[in-house]
């Protein structure tokens, strides 16, 4: 799969997580494990990216003594997943097309 593509898609996949409530890591992680897996070192990557574009906010709380890391999206971030499912449509339409295509021969 294309690295920009699929850098696209984990970002998406990342906001649509926090999308209802706040989060942490782990949690992130572990949430989005039953659609796909994803290494704590990526998470980290793509939250430290999304946190730049303005596409989700950072606070610190204590959890059991230690100090967590809670992720919020923000407006920008909803309006991302939906810029996503307006583009998927798209995406999907190419995917039909192509298919079309490969059956044909």
């Amino acid at each position: 799969m294309d690295i920009q593509l699929k850098r696209g898609l984990l970002d998406v996949c990342v906001l649509a997580a926090i999308k209802d409530k706040d989060s942490y890591g782990y949690q992130i992680i572990k949430d989005m494990k039953p659609y796909l897996s994803l290494s704590e070192s990526t998470l980290y990557t793509i939250l430290k990216r999304l946190e730049t574009a303005g596409m989700l906010t950072v606070r610190s709380a204590e959890h059991d003594g230690r100090l967590r890391k809670y992720y919020h999206i923000t407006d920008s971030g909803l309006r991302r997943i939906e810029e996503f499912k307006e583009d998927w449509k798209e995406i999907l339409s190419i995917h039909r097309f192509v298919v079309k295509e490969e059956e044909n021969e």
